[in-house]
């Protein structure tokens, strides 16, 4: 069965070679499946108990590359199986979402028969955002100017369009899961070139019944309150706190657990009456949320005052962190935001 899965993703990419007029799409051309042999690790980019993405150089061609390893426990076979499964899973979403300019792509699968390890062969491109706006080499937590962030926004807001078109909700975009291009965004004149990776939490929007999943502090509301039939709104929610984020330098809504993420959220954002967020009684943790004490209203204009976001700016970033999924505009919708009618 993995192998059936393995052959069906290397005909899609191989398809792409077919179909492409040329620019650098022989370079691997009807070699889409690797093993360790094809390509010689340089440096390690990211390392956890998930695994390992590392850079490396394809032999043949000295083409950079990333490759991510998923990392089993030793010894247990199940477990190796459901980690192959994780990893072409990540693929078969990579693959389905390949040729977007703001989405890694995927070029090979790799295998390492002496340890039955499946490896995914992706597009190098740079740190990721979380490295940017924290590191030193960079911007040492210096936020970007509003110019920037309507850039890179539109950039992520149509990797976003392109995704969901597929069926597939990312779960987990945050600026550890952006990449950066050639620049890094270290000088606020240059353009920033970013694309959105690690699909390894992505599910199809056409199978409901979820459980959480992702990085708490940009978690929509819905999936912290336990509702298992959400859709791609929850990453049009994780677009809204990445855009908070560009512009102040820090997560707007940080928390230990669950309940100290949705206080913040109540706390900037204030509670939501029935009139404006109906849903939100029947959901099935709402009767867990400490609510504040003294309501008030939304103190999101406050916290991004018109000398940091324009008009424009922030009437998308309201509609992105609406609490009532039902109010924040898709993809599509938001990139057609007055917001981005001066960027070219």
């Amino acid at each position: 069965m993995l192998a059936k899965r393995v052959a069906a993703i290397s005909f899609l990419l191989d398809r792409d070679d077919d179909d492409s007029s040329g620019a650098g799409a022989g370079w691997c051309k009807r070699r889409r499946l690797w093993t360790t042999a094809d390509y010689e690790t340089t440096r390690v980019l990211g390392e956890g108990s998930f695994g390992a993405v590392v850079e490396a150089r394809h032999r043949a061609t000295g083409q950079a590359v990333a490759v991510k390893t998923l990392r089993a426990p030793a010894g247990a076979g199940a477990e190796v199986v459901a980690v192959a499964n994780k990893t072409l899973r990540e693929a078969e979403f990579l693959a389905a979402c390949r040729g977007h300019s703001s989405l890694v792509g995927l070029h090979a699968i790799a295998v390492n028969p002496a340890k039955a390890e499946i490896a995914l062969v992706m597009e190098c491109v740079g740190p990721n955002l979380h490295d940017v706006l924290n590191g030193s080499r960079y911007r040492a937590g210096r936020p970007f100017t509003e110019p920037q962030v309507r850039l890179i926004m539109r950039q992520l807001l149509a990797g976003a369009k392109h995704m969901h078109a597929r069926q597939i909700m990312h779960r987990d975009i945050k600026p550890g899961n952006i990449l950066v291009g050639a620049g890094a965004g270290a000088d606020d004149r240059e353009p920033v070139s970013v694309k959105i990776c690690d699909l390894g939490l992505a599910a199809s929007i056409t199978k409901p019944a979820y459980g959480q999943a992702g990085t708490r502090r940009y978690m929509a509301p819905e999936m912290l309150l336990g509702k298992p039939d959400y859709d791609a709104m929850v990453d049009m929610w994780s677009l809204g706190c990445v855009m908070a984020e560009l512009l102040t330098g820090k997560p707007l809504f940080d928390g230990e657990d669950d309940m100290e993420v949705l206080s913040w959220i109540f706390g900037v954002l204030g509670v939501s009456e029935r009139t404006t967020w109906p849903a939100f009684k029947s959901l099935p943790l709402a009767a867990m949320v400490p609510l504040p004490p003294v309501r008030h209203p939304s103190m999101l204009r406050k916290l991004f005052p018109k000398k940091l976001l324009s008009a424009d700016g922030f009437d998308l970033l309201q509609r992105l962190l609406s609490c009532d999924a039902d109010k924040r505009p898709s993809a599509s919708v938001a990139l057609r935001s007055p917001w981005f009618t001066d960027l070219n």
